[in-house]
């Protein structure tokens, strides 16, 4: 009997310098079907930066947490990523696509909002939509528009 393990992914939050003290965030996921151990190539998933990235920092902190690292250790000087467990690198990177283009508060925060309380399910199929690259702005957008209501 041939048993199936379900694929799992390596993640990593790196952050991405910028001038002066301002830097950005970048999620950065291994390539299904890869194992932790081995050697491959991460692709990033989304970079965010600036204001949007300000307006969902709570997020990022809490995630950095549940991780094992203390807030402190996010600064525009570090080298070394962050790794995350598989829903917070998801839920992170649903909540980066969809504010990175905004520019209203309203908007983000709302956004942020509905992302934090999303089911695990839920959370997962907008990732898979919104990180698709033949769909990935469609979708993005609709999602904007689901939960921000514009």
């Amino acid at each position: 009997m041939i048993m199936a393990t379900k694929a799992r992914r390596h993640y990593e939050l790196r952050v991405v310098p910028g001038k002066g003290s301002a830097y950005g965030l970048a999620l950065f996921q291994s390539p299904l079907g890869t194992e932790r151990g081995e050697e491959a190539e991460l692709e990033r998933v989304v970079q965010v930066w600036g204001d949007p990235l300000r307006a969902v920092m709570d997020q990022v902190l809490g995630v950095i947490k549940r991780a094992g690292y203390r807030p402190s250790e996010l600064s525009a000087s570090r080298k070394a990523p962050f790794t995350l467990g598989e829903e917070d690198a998801v839920r992170i990177g649903l909540l980066f696509q969809a504010v990175k283009p905004l520019k209203r508060h309203a908007r983000i925060e709302s956004i942020s909002e509905h992302v934090r309380g999303m089911e695990p399910e839920e959370l997962y199929y907008w990732f898979s939509k919104t990180a698709a690259r033949d769909s990935a702005s469609r979708a993005q957008r609709a999602l904007r528009i689901l939960m921000a209501g514009e």
